[in-house]
């Protein structure tokens, strides 16, 4: 059975309509069996109590185990964070590190493959990156990005290609396309 069959079925010609929680739960219970690999995160600095929350709650819904709070990330009991996170916090470790190379090399001594997710030189598309197996995604600042430090310490660097008019992603918004596409990786290998 794979993930999609787990969806119940429109009654025939009938519109889609909107799964009850049982429905929801079954199908979430379902991708969690084809998942295996460890997902964690890791934010440099990331500064905007917003951000880290909905950050946080994205992480939470891809089923990331942890994330290494570095630099002047807000820690995750502030209120302003709690507002946006909305209680997911319960559902990842998290580590204070001041230093994101050090972060960087504790999550690789926990056996995940650190990519940091930056406009880079030597950077790859995303959708090329290595993100098999256990990954930890480094995200940078909302401004300044992925430090130098971080940078060095990551085993890849990988971008998220942008073809509009608009340089750059909302920091939240960008952690949340290469975490789906971490999950998606290991969901549609090859594909």
């Amino acid at each position: 059975m794979t993930a999609d069959s787990a969806v119940p079925a429109a009654a025939p010609g009938g519109p889609p309509r909107q799964l009850r929680p049982t429905d929801v739960k079954r199908l979430n219970r379902e991708w969690r069996r084809q998942t295996e690999g460890r997902l964690a995160l890791l934010l440099d600095s990331v500064s905007q109590p917003f951000n880290v929350g909905s950050i946080v709650r994205t992480a939470a819904a891809f089923g990331a185990e942890c994330v290494w709070l570095c630099g002047n990330t807000p820690p995750l009991d502030l209120p302003s964070v709690g507002k946006t996170a909305l209680g997911t916090d319960r559902f990842l470790e998290s580590f204070r590190e001041p230093s994101p190379a050090a972060a960087a090399k504790a999550a690789a001594a926990a056996g995940f493959r650190v990519v940091a997710v930056e406009l880079a030189s030597g950077a790859v598309p995303l959708a090329e990156a290595a993100l098999a197996g256990d990954v930890c995604l480094a995200i940078g600042n909302e401004d300044h990005g992925c430090s130098p430090a971080l940078l060095a310490a990551a085993a890849a660097v990988a971008y998220i290609p942008q073809i509009g008019r608009v340089g750059s992603l909302n920091v939240a918004v960008a952690a949340a396309i290469a975490m789906a596409e971490a999950r998606r990786r290991e969901w549609h290998p090859g594909a």
